[in-house]
């Protein structure tokens, strides 16, 4: 049978769909061994330690792992608790028009099998994103920021968001008043890996927060189209990191709002700033930052697509351009979506990413 997300009538269709789902469970059957770096394959590479208590939480109410059915019940939860977070900042931002948030919620079936038959932790940690978004948007920084710490200790995609968080910190409390905010999202993340960096700190950190992993070809979506020994090249990895910062700095030097002062402006004590941040400015800031990451991800795999779907519909929307009409924006977004739903990936769906997903860009 082929697994098909309809919701309320999963009963109808085969469970057996996850892909991680059994991996994560063998890894946190085994959380008594503190020490993260003696988790070998063919386990998938560790996630940091709120990833280890949420699936620790989801190992025993599935009956240590094995009723699929009520974690894919779960994860339906979880998807509209999601859209739920969403549309509400897309509420307090005004921009999108409403006809667009049915697209969002029904024309992704790439989307609906990650969050319900895939059973992925990404989801988990967007899904505390957009708490966290929502949190800073209704003024609870502190809150917000220690959401968004429990993002990144799910997993550590979310740190594509950081420097448009830091932006938004400065922009809003300057440099002293940024410092207390920063430290509660190192204070959460020390103390939910204490147990494990009292064990090994350097073998926790290192698997938990791999920066420097090795994908494989076979998986990517975005880099089809390149040769495997290029794809592979660290001098390829560097100049995406490269460019990467690059235009993250010309965002924050000439996009990002800083009521026409200059950037030196965010060291300021907040109380000789004309306007404090507003909330197109935090979602867009947020927004961005995350798709600048995405552009120049080492690999994109199918799951990553929620790292940014739900942030699309905003970047192309929240600023009016001429050419960028209804009907095309949607028309973007079918591409897009086309991409991610070609199975394996191919070099013409990997270009046809790559030319798409830049049109946002030029809204942003």
């Amino acid at each position: 049978k082929r697994p098909v997300p309809t919701w309320g009538r999963l009963s109808w269709f085969d469970f057996d769909t996850e892909i991680d789902w059994k991996a994560y469970m063998a890894e946190v059957e085994g959380w008594d061994s503190l020490d993260l770096s003696l988790i070998t394959p063919p386990l998938p590479p560790s996630y940091p330690a709120g990833f280890v208590y949420i699936f620790m939480g989801l190992y025993y109410v599935t009956n240590r792992g094995t009723d699929i059915r009520l974690a894919q019940h779960i994860f339906l939860g979880l998807y509209l608790a999601t859209l739920l977070l969403v549309f509400r900042i897309y509420s307090q931002t005004r921009r999108v028009p409403p006809f667009v948030f049915f697209f969002m919620c029904c024309a992704s079936y790439r989307v609906h099998s990650i969050f319900v038959l895939r059973l992925f932790n990404d989801p988990v940690a967007m899904a505390l994103l957009f708490l966290s978004v929502n949190l800073l948007l209704s003024q609870h920084w502190s809150w917000g920021c220690g959401c968004f710490s429990l993002a990144v200790s799910v997993k550590m995609n979310v740190l594509l968001f950081a420097p448009g968080l830091l932006f938004l910190l400065l922009s809003r409390f300057g440099l002293r008043g940024a410092l207390p905010k920063l430290g509660i999202c190192a204070f959460l993340q020390v103390a939910l890996g204490l147990p494990f960096l009292l064990e090994n700190p350097a073998g926790y950190l290192s698997r938990s927060f791999d920066l420097g992993r090795q994908f494989l070809f076979r998986w990517t979506v975005n880099w089809r189209f390149l040769p495997e020994a290029l794809f592979l090249n660290r001098a390829f990895h560097l100049a995406l990191l490269a460019a990467h910062f690059s235009l993250l700095t010309l965002f924050a030097f000439c996009r990002w709002p800083r009521s026409g002062e200059s950037i030196l402006s965010l060291l300021k004590d907040p109380s000789k700033r004309k306007t404090p941040a507003q909330p197109l400015t935090i979602v867009s800031v947020l927004f961005t930052s995350n798709f600048i990451g995405v552009c120049f991800s080492r690999s994109l795999h199918y799951q990553f697509y929620v790292w940014y779907f739900h942030t699309l519909p905003y970047l192309l929307w929240a600023t009016p351009s001429r050419w960028l009409t209804h009907l095309l924006r949607l028309l973007v977004l079918g591409l897009i979506e086309l991409s991610w739903n070609t199975y394996p990936s191919t070099s013409c769906s990997s270009l046809w990413l790559d030319q798409h997903v830049k049109s946002p860009h030029l809204s942003c």
